[in-house]
């Protein structure tokens, strides 16, 4: 199937700063895509260029197989920035003039996407009182008008408590059921694991990794075991099968296993038969942060 956003070698540079060094990645229809990286990995610079806001030094990309152009980005909704809104006008008022201003969809619409956002029962309410996911959710009414195809987020949960963040976290999921793609760029580990399907990472405009999510964002499990003998344990332990990578830490022994192949029991009974006594044996998973900062340290 065609891919509905494919990049090749996007460049863009501010002076003598590299923002993006020739990222190629691809997103699939019906994907929840997240682009994950720090602060200054060069995720906005990205959506800028594909949104035709900013011009990339060189390197091309297209939408549904077209090159980028106004018909195309009809087809897209976004939101780049903070909720930009009219403080003492209605929600209904505030979207009739997003309305006028792109063009895209018509009055009728305004009370479509309202019911998706969740907020029908509170369309004649001033913005100026609505909490900050309401205002998020109204930024993503905007984006819903003329049912794009494509919506495109720039950390949509940021600065929001996290009763803020589970609505639009669930507003995003509910969005993909609808069949919608997403390309949302984070720096938040947690909310791209939740909602996205696959994710492209990103490191001082380098592209790390992309793919499915289940895939980049693999966990592993850590066997973690001691005793009265750590030297002894960790040289045992060396010959053990099937792990990833083994390491000592001061008097404990961490193993890396492939997610699901942990069996305490083998680990112990390895153990008991070199003679050896364990004062402790657990299996914890190894974290999202933990992986991530595996691909993007130097």
């Amino acid at each position: 199937m065609q891919p509905v956003l494919s990049l090749k070698g996007i460049t863009k540079s501010y002076g003598p700063i590299k923002a993006l060094k020739g990222v190629s990645f691809e997103v699939p229809a019906g994907a929840v895509f997240g682009i994950l990286g720090p602060n200054g990995s060069g995720k906005t610079t990205m959506l800028s260029i594909i949104l035709d806001i900013l011009k990339a030094d060189s390197g091309s990309f297209s939408w549904f197989g077209q090159p980028g152009s106004p018909e195309t980005r009809k087809q897209i909704g976004s939101l780049l920035e903070t909720p930009n809104f009219y403080h003492y006008l209605s929600a209904v008022d505030n979207l009739n003039i997003t309305h006028a201003i792109s063009g895209r969809g018509d009055s009728a619409d305004i009370d479509r996407v309202l019911e998706i956002v969740k907020l029908t029962e509170r369309k004649r309410s001033k913005f100026s009182a609505y909490s900050l996911g309401m205002k998020q959710r109204l930024a993503i009414a905007g984006a819903l008008l003329g049912d794009p195809q494509v919506l495109v987020f720039d950390e949509p949960t940021n600065g929001l408590d996290p009763v803020g963040i589970a609505e639009i976290r669930e507003l995003i999921k509910e969005l993909a059921r609808r069949g919608k793609t997403i390309i949302m760029a984070s720096h938040l580990l947690d909310e791209v694991e939740k909602v996205c399907t696959h994710v492209a990472i990103l490191k001082r405009g380098t592209l790390i990794t992309a793919g499915h999510v289940d895939e980049v964002l693999a966990h592993e499990d850590i066997v973690e075991v001691s005793s009265k003998e750590p030297e002894r344990l960790y040289t045992t332990l060396k010959d053990f099968p099937g792990y990833t990578h083994i390491k000592q830490e001061g008097k404990m022994v961490e193993m890396f296993l492939p997610t699901g192949t942990a069996k305490l029991e083998d680990v112990n009974l390895y153990c008991f038969e070199k003679g050896i006594t364990l004062n402790l044996l657990t299996v914890k998973k190894k974290s999202l942060e933990a992986k991530f900062f595996e691909l993007t340290n130097d």
